[in-house]
């Protein structure tokens, strides 16, 4: 699979809406360790009002799809999460405009692009112990693929997931430096922070999703 097509980023975001709805109360207990617990009910409330509103979504163009996502996100996830992935979904959408395919080359544009606006809406960097943690090495592994003549989506998928789960063991030890949890000092230290497990949880359900083998299982996934 060479190609991205609209179907594939209709199919995604599926697969992502069903995972934080299926997650809700694993992602609030996961933020009650160094969080006010609400993680799991924001990202829930946004989802479920993307599959309220499934069949009316505008669909003709990626751009156009994801644009109506962050739309959504923003008016319907409160917190620090509604500005972050709303700023996410819309920066990628941006940059799909018009388009009903996109290639590896693009996806990784949109990933920069993403991670860009989530910087500039809350300052956090790598190392802060944010989802960012877990965007930015699967974005990295997008990159190294862009100029591979053998490279396909399904690989990229794969070992993508596999950097998001590590990303949960490795920031473990870590202090978070942004969000509620910064709040905390170190009492964050030892437990996991709910976004970078929300990004590698909906990254295994993705791998089921596509058919793609997904790397061994970790402690975090539900």
């Amino acid at each position: 699979m060479k190609e991205i097509t609209l179907a594939d980023v209709e199919t995604a975001v599926k697969s992502i809406a069903t995972t934080a709805l299926k997650n809700e109360q694993y992602f609030c207990e996961l933020d009650s360790y160094a969080g006010d617990a609400d993680f799991g009910v924001s990202l829930a409330t946004g989802f479920r009002a993307i599959e309220q509103d499934w069949q009316g979504l505008d669909r003709s163009s990626i751009g156009a799809f994801l644009l109506k996502i962050s739309m959504i996100i923003a008016k319907n996830v409160g917190g620090c999460s509604g500005p972050i992935w709303g700023t996410a979904f819309m920066r990628a959408g941006a940059l799909s405009k018009d388009r009903t395919t996109i290639t590896l080359d693009d996806l990784d544009k949109m990933l920069t692009a993403s991670i860009e606006g989530i910087q500039k809406r809350g300052g956090a960097q790598l190392g802060d112990k944010t989802l960012l943690d877990a965007l930015i090495p699967i974005r990295d592994i997008v990159h190294e693929h862009v100029d591979k003549p053998d490279a396909n989506a399904r690989d990229v998928l794969q070992r993508a997931t596999e950097v998001a789960n590590e990303a949960v063991e490795r920031t473990k030890g870590l202090v978070a430096k942004r969000g509620r949890q910064q709040f905390t000092g170190d009492r964050s230290i030892g437990t996991p922070d709910p976004g970078i497990v929300a990004i590698a949880t909906m990254m295994n359900d993705l791998c089921t999703q596509f058919g793609v083998a997904p790397p061994a299982s970790s402690e975090h996934k539900n």
